[in-house]
């Protein structure tokens, strides 16, 4: 497709559009821009739909900027929440900006000839302003009855919590970084999700109004599971792009374990594969779905993107023995990647030297059994598996040399129950 119009429009990602934006992005080279909000130092899934938004707007040839709010972020955008978040200090701020502009980078190519990338802090300017310059080169253009018929105003005012002055002044502050990009940049379209359509026909307006230049807006849908469960979210919390926050096999097996009923809609959304690439996805999926090489394909896309190919193959090699007879063949950091959230107990590593720690009484010690009878009981009927391997030996005592890696133990209780056992070393 030689129109970003219609390979968005294609992939699902336009809900809303300004008129003749369509006609725009095939006579002209535009430049657009996407506000992330730095609230933490590390940006999460439900971010990426933005993310390849301004990716896919650079490799059509457009230029992208990705404003990382660090003034805006001091405020908190009422757009989708039901309470007043909690405000952060500068230095907060400037932290979780280093953050995400390092993630960024992973997407956007900040080198490109013609139409590079740009990530800019709209502290840069906001904070800089003077109340009574902001309320008269900015305020003035506004009303009240306009900004109370804002989808981000109204529904916080018709909740419990109210919203506060501070939230209320948030879509003019993202009026003017629009712009403040437009005279900076000649930046004439702004994107994002649906729930920001009131703050970006703000900024159209103001732009209208003090410049009399047209800009643009383009919104695509919320996205939200099969079951109508927000994206992103697991019983486990947020999937973050941090790999300190959530492991790289943790986020391929995100998006693995995607439902046949979405895995289409997120090949589209979230990877630069074709329409050919796709179809012969959907194709498989529907001819042989236990195989699941769509889901493999979107985990592969992704891992590899955020984490690198070396991750991919880690989290790969894991997953294929994670069931399989013996996981000592994988090493110590993605044992605790794959079990990262499961309990976890520390023995002191002079206890498995020798002759080792007896099996029976190290299963009641981590309370896979209320007592040593119970446990010998589950080891006798095979319910004890150690590193995968079901053991049935009363008598089995665990040394420091059958541990992976010398330090770890995954034991098993029937199918599902796992707990980790670190050897440590103590003074």
């Amino acid at each position: 497709m030689t129109n970003l119009f219609d390979e968005l429009q294609w992939r699902g990602l336009i809900a809303e559009a300004t008129d003749g934006l369509a006609e725009t992005f095939a006579k002209e080279r535009v430049t657009a821009y996407i506000g992330f909000d730095p609230t933490a130092s590390s940006l999460h899934v439900g971010t990426l739909l933005t993310i390849m938004g301004l990716a896919r707007l650079q490799r059509f040839g457009h230029s992208p900027i990705a404003i990382v709010g660090g003034g805006t972020g001091m405020i908190g955008d009422p757009s989708g929440k039901t309470v007043e978040r909690q405000l952060l200090t500068r230095d907060q701020v400037d932290e979780n900006v280093a953050g995400i502009r390092a993630q960024l980078e992973r997407f956007l190519d900040f080198e490109r000839a013609g139409n590079p990338a740009r990530i800019v802090n709209n502290a840069d300017w906001l904070a800089s302003f003077d109340l009574l310059g902001f309320l008269r080169d900015t305020g003035k253009y506004f009303t009240v009855n306009y900004m109370l018929q804002k989808e981000s105003v109204s529904r916080r005012l018709e909740s419990e919590e109210g919203i506060s002055y501070t939230e209320f002044s948030y879509l003019l502050l993202q009026a003017r970084d629009y712009l403040e990009l437009f005279d900076r940049y000649h930046c004439t379209l702004q994107m994002g999700g649906t729930d920001q359509w009131g703050n970006i026909t703000a900024g159209i307006e103001l732009i209208r109004k003090l410049r009399g230049a047209r800009a643009h807006g383009l919104v695509w849908p919320l996205l939200t599971t099969s079951s109508g469960t927000k994206f992103g979210k697991t019983e486990a919390g947020t999937i973050w792009l941090d790999a300190d926050r959530t492991p790289p096999f943790t986020f391929y097996q995100f998006w693995l374990n995607t439902d046949d009923r979405e895995v289409v809609a997120y090949l589209k959304k979230f990877t630069f594969l074709d329409s050919a690439a796709i179809a012969e996805l959907e194709a498989a999926t529907a001819d042989a779905p236990e195989k699941r090489e769509a889901q493999r394909a979107l985990a592969r896309e992704l891992t590899t993107r955020v984490h690198g190919g070396e991750q991919v193959s880690r989290a790969e090699h894991a997953s294929s023995v994670l069931f399989g007879e013996d996981i000592a063949t994988l090493g110590v950091d993605d044992v605790l990647a794959v079990f990262h959230d499961v309990p976890s107990t520390e023995v002191a590593a002079s206890e498995a030297r020798d002759a080792g720690i007896g099996l029976v009484d190290l299963v009641a010690r981590v309370q896979l059994a209320p007592s040593k009878g119970e446990a010998r009981r589950l080891v006798e009927s095979g319910g004890i598996y150690v590193n995968n391997r079901r053991m049935s030996d009363v008598k089995a005592r665990l040394t420091k040399a059958a541990a992976i890696g010398g330090e770890l133990f995954v034991l098993r209780k029937g199918q599902k129950q796992n707990h980790l056992v670190r050897l440590v070393d103590t003074a």
